[in-house]
């Protein structure tokens, strides 16, 4: 068995153990290095003791962003135990799904998610917050010394992290330690992240952005982590343009970027100090991206997914350059190999549209307790994402859109994210996301749920003809309806079998079907 030492905690207590690595902005704790690798030691011996953590067993958690998640998850590689966060946004049901799904043998929470969590379980429970039940435990643990910096089955799962769910029942992605190091190195090294950079971390650690997209790509360079309990448009942006606290890193879906700048009194130029703002989770449209670049800010777009940790992302350039290739999420990572694949199975040429195929260093080797689910997904080695994409010439990627989510209209493919971007450019839109729906006619037409920001009002009426001014008339909605809320998931996709049902539910009673308000 092949095995190498990937243990970059050990290595940065022994380089610079009184240098901060991680501050949680919610109570001011700080861990330098060395605190940190001896939390991680102490938790480690909790684990072993506690639950006799070996290979492959799991513990969960249910918390907001805190250093305890990164210690935990650096415990159980220490144990070779799988790290299973849980997404605290998910109904009790939902999470008694996933809890069922991964049997772990030890279950961390936050006291007030209590009430999330099966009434009884057969593991046992330890409590954190206000009542640390886990920072008691360590305490009473002498540091073990067992797995630190040791040599490791980079292959081993060290991670099970399930999907938003935006169809169907979540699915658990398996994410090794090779995984995982590799995702990050990757960002670190496009961000141009090192040992001085500061990372502000909104993204919960429950999605692969916030876990091994941000949180990895700076531990591994030995950078600084604040912590922040969860995203909120204001304070982020105060803190983003804070020189005190000297943020250089940001990572964030769209629409959370999208929601800072409908603030009040926003300027992007307080923002333009950052080393990088990096983007993702879903596509970023080139208006939206081409605002922040005006603005001075190095906004970069990325892909990625829980099956493939980070994979790309726009390079850090010249800010008019960067502007041409708006919306682009960029060239792939180191160790990184991407293809297009047309319907027929042959690969795509040069604009050309089709599925993107991954495989390398950051994809993961399979599902957990899914093997239909792998067989359906993993070809060859390659791992096919479900996205549609093109390359362009110059060998950057674009996303064109969930082949799932494309619609006929009259014969014609017609890609949602292509009409979301032109919304996206509308004065008075906050949010939106669009889906086909059944017509007589067409087959399938488009159907705009569209937010306005606010203090705007819009009409049906006005974001018809906004869209006929740039798209060709079969890609125009044929309905309209200006909502207040559009639900998404934690890495900021719209949830669109939410809005599909909404559209069963009231399809009958659709009256004009030019726009509906």
């Amino acid at each position: 068995m092949e095995t190498m030492v990937l243990d970059f905690l050990a290595h940065h207590a022994r380089v610079w153990p009184d240098k901060t690595a991680l501050t949680e902005l919610a109570t001011g704790k700080s861990w330098t290095w060395a605190q940190f690798d001896l939390d991680a030691r102490r938790t480690a011996a909790l684990l072993r003791t506690r639950i006799a953590a070996t290979s492959g067993v799991r513990v969960a958690m249910l918390s907001r962003n805190s250093a305890a998640m990164l210690i935990v998850q650096q415990a159980c590689i220490r144990t070779g135990a799988i790290f299973v966060p849980l997404n605290w946004r998910l109904a009790p049901p939902e999470i008694a799904f996933l809890l069922e799904d991964c049997e772990p043998a030890l279950l961390i929470h936050e006291e007030m998610f209590a009430d999330l969590l099966p009434a009884a379980g057969a593991c046992p429970r330890l409590i954190i917050g206000a009542r640390d039940e886990l920072t008691e435990a360590m305490a009473a643990c002498p540091a073990d010394d067992a797995g630190k910096g040791q040599r490791l089955d980079p292959h081993a799962p060290i991670t099970l992290l399930y999907s938003s769910g935006t169809t169907g029942k979540p699915k658990g992605a398996v994410v090794s330690l090779l995984n995982g190091f590799a995702g990050g190195l990757g960002l670190a090294l496009g961000t141009r992240a090192d040992g001085n950079s500061t990372l502000l971390l909104d993204m919960p650690l429950f999605h692969t952005a916030g876990l091994f997209g941000s949180s990895w790509s700076m531990m591994i360079m030995g950078g600084r982590i604040l912590i922040s309990h969860r995203f909120e448009a204001a304070s982020t942006y105060e803190r983003l343009g804070n020189p005190d606290l000297a943020v250089t890193h940001y990572f964030s879906v769209t629409q959370m970027a999208m929601s800072m700048r409908q603030l009040p009194g926003f300027d992007g130029r307080k923002l333009a100090r950052l080393t990088a703002y990096m983007t993702g989770g879903s596509p970023n449209p080139p208006a939206h991206h081409r605002a922040w670049l005006d603005d001075g800010v190095m906004m970069l777009n990325g892909f990625g997914m829980s099956e493939t940790c980070s994979s790309t992302a726009t390079p850090i350039g010249d800010l008019d350059w960067l502007r041409r290739k708006a919306g682009s999420v960029g060239v792939p990572h180191l160790s990184v190999e991407l293809r297009i694949v047309r319907a027929d199975g042959q690969d795509a040429g040069t604009d050309e549209v089709g599925e993107l195929w991954a495989r390398g260093a950051t994809v993961i080797g399979g599902y957990w307790k899914r093997p239909e689910l792998d067989r359906i997904a993993f070809r060859d080695g390659w791992f096919k994402t479900g996205d549609a994409a093109l390359r362009d010439g110059d060998g950057f990627y674009s996303l064109v859109d969930r082949l799932k989510d494309m619609f006929i209209s009259g014969g014609e493919n017609v890609y949602p994210a292509e009409i979301e971007a032109v919304l996206s450019a509308m004065p008075g839109v906050g949010d939106m996301a669009v889906i086909g729906v059944p017509d007589e006619r067409w087959g399938e037409v488009g159907c705009a749920y569209v937010v306005s920001a606010h203090g705007a009002s819009l009409t049906a009426e006005q974001i018809t003809a906004y869209c006929a001014r740039f798209l060709a008339r079969y890609k125009v909605p044929k309905h309209v309806i200006v909502t207040d809320r559009i639900e998404r998931t934690a890495s900021g996709k719209a949830q669109k079998h939410l809005l599909l049902d909404r559209w069963r539910e009231s399809s009958g009673s659709v009256g004009d079907p030019a726009g509906v308000t």
